[in-house]
């Protein structure tokens, strides 16, 4: 059982920097790959990036490459999304997440799943 909370989330200018952090709890954390994802409103929810039990390997969303890093310490049970040049389609809330599985850009793939925080960037 893992049990995920995210924070970091707030308002931001269009060009500014923000990092959540989600904090896991449960002994296995380090076993896990963990992912964000993001939902605006009326929108359905979309994988960001996500990394690997060993913090080796990631992968970007599109839309978010080159200006979003994720990164986890494993011996802090931390999971954080560097989010910089911020633009307002960003705008959403961040959801953490983990799974066991392989793949990683698909919600199915998730076993565990954060509240979600908010970011909101203004232009």
């Amino acid at each position: 059982q893992v049990q995920l909370v995210e924070s970091g989330g707030g308002l931001v200018q269009a060009g500014g920097s923000l990092r959540l952090s989600c904090a896991a709890s449960g002994r296995t954390f380090s076993s896990y790959a963990m992912g964000w994802f993001r939902q605006a409103p009326g929108e359905e929810r979309e994988f960001v990036a996500t990394i690997s039990w060993s913090g080796g390997s990631t992968y970007y969303a599109d839309s978010v490459k080159g200006r979003f890093t994720i990164s986890r310490d494993n011996a802090k049970k931390l999971v954080y999304l560097q989010m910089n040049s911020l633009k307002p389609e960003d705008t959403a809330v961040y959801y953490c997440a983990a799974r066991l599985s392989p793949g990683g850009r698909w919600l199915s793939d998730y076993d565990y799943w954060g509240q979600g925080t908010q970011v909101t960037v203004s232009s």
